[in-house]
């Protein structure tokens, strides 16, 4: 699809690679220049126990790095500055990650690159909005955009998400933002600058959480699986084989579709439960009731009795079970890096259908 474009990626860790690797997977060359001082990308090393320690990559690296070829350069080394120049001049995008105090340091400063080449499409990753110097890993921007204070159990056990959000969420901003400044550029032919921080990208994905605060003054708090608004919603219940399931009712025809599969269908007209409101209010009262007939089914027929209802819902699968789907399956991408085979779940899921 985008054969004839150029990449060049400078950044490190997941953010930058992770927009490096979503070209690499339209059909773009892309082109990882690696830090030859340091040893390359940080996350070479970020192995698990049970991991090679000798290997030249980790999976954590492998897992945004498809599909790339990869360069070992000094960018304060003169020659392999000029290494870099002479790809910068053929390159359609640049993708960089850097504090803004390294920008001169490494010859990446705007003004340089865009003398070198007009038509680049330079794309910037960095932490903190306003504070181009600070370092900041995804954990940090968790912390101080409100993500830990409302994940977990409760104060005492709060958690971080499992994954790094906030890079996937700025890297899904800044793939927008060179896409679109490459369709400028196709029409008025100059290229552009494009810059996301992982703080804005955060805060934009506080959404409704955002909307409950600034319309209402509510303080999000830790509240597990559940939902604010909604119930049961995120409720778990173990049914009697030790499946585990989780309620996802959005409407009060859901709950008494939910009431009727489950064979008490007098909780759906009940005053404590009859409408949402309700719900959320009784919320502790309503998952007792509703966990005896949901520990006494099975939970693949309870879920399939569900779906034929209208009634969401769904398994709580571990991370091997998920990768074992015919879903999951078609979406793993597999290479040879550096001797090693490597795995990973692509990027892209959409589909394009040309009229």
């Amino acid at each position: 699809m985008l054969s004839e474009l150029l990449v060049l990626e400078t950044a490190a860790v997941l953010a930058g690679p992770s927009v490096g690797m979503h070209f690499a997977e339209l059909g773009a060359r892309v082109i990882k220049l690696e830090n030859k001082r340091s040893g390359g990308d940080v996350t070479r090393k970020w192995k698990l126990p049970n991991e090679n320690p000798s290997a030249p990559l980790s999976a954590y690296f492998s897992s945004v790095n498809w599909g790339k070829e990869h360069r070992m350069l000094d960018l304060k080394d003169h020659a392999d500055r000029a290494v870099f120049d002479d790809l910068l001049t053929k390159a359609d995008v640049l993708i960089t990650n850097h504090l803004s105090g390294d920008g001169p340091k490494l010859g990446l400063t705007r003004e340089r690159l865009r003398g070198i080449n007009p038509r680049l499409v330079h794309g910037h990753i960095k932490g903190f909005a306003d504070q181009g110097d600070r370092p900041a890993f995804d954990v940090v921007l968790q912390a101080e955009t409100g993500y830990i204070s409302m994940t977990g159990t409760d104060d005492d056990h709060l958690a971080k998400l499992p994954i790094a959000l906030i890079d996937v969420l700025a890297a899904h901003q800044l793939k927008e933002g060179v896409l679109l400044a490459l369709w400028q550029r196709e029409k008025h032919g100059k290229g552009a600058y494009v810059e996301v921080s992982l703080e804005e990208a955060a805060l934009a994905g506080l959404i409704n959480q955002a909307s409950n605060n600034l319309m209402t003054g509510t303080v999000a708090a830790p509240m597990g699986t559940l939902h604010p608004n909604i119930a049961p919603y995120g409720e778990l219940f173990t049914c009697s084989d030790g499946g585990r399931v989780i309620l996802a009712v959005g409407s009060d025809t859901q709950f008494q579709g939910l009431c009727r599969v489950l064979g008490v269908p007098e909780l759906g007209i009940e005053v404590r439960f009859a409408t949402n409101g309700e719900r959320v209010r009784n919320r502790r009262g309503l998952a007792k009731e509703l966990s005896v007939p949901i520990g006494a089914r099975v939970r693949d027929i309870l879920l399939c009795d569900l779906e034929q209802a209208g009634v969401p819902a769904g398994a709580v699968l571990r991370v091997d079970e998920v990768l074992a789907t015919p879903v999951a399956q078609r979406m793993i991408l597999e290479s040879h890096m550096e001797g090693m085979v490597t795995r990973r779940i692509k990027g892209n899921v959409f589909r394009i259908e040309t009229a």
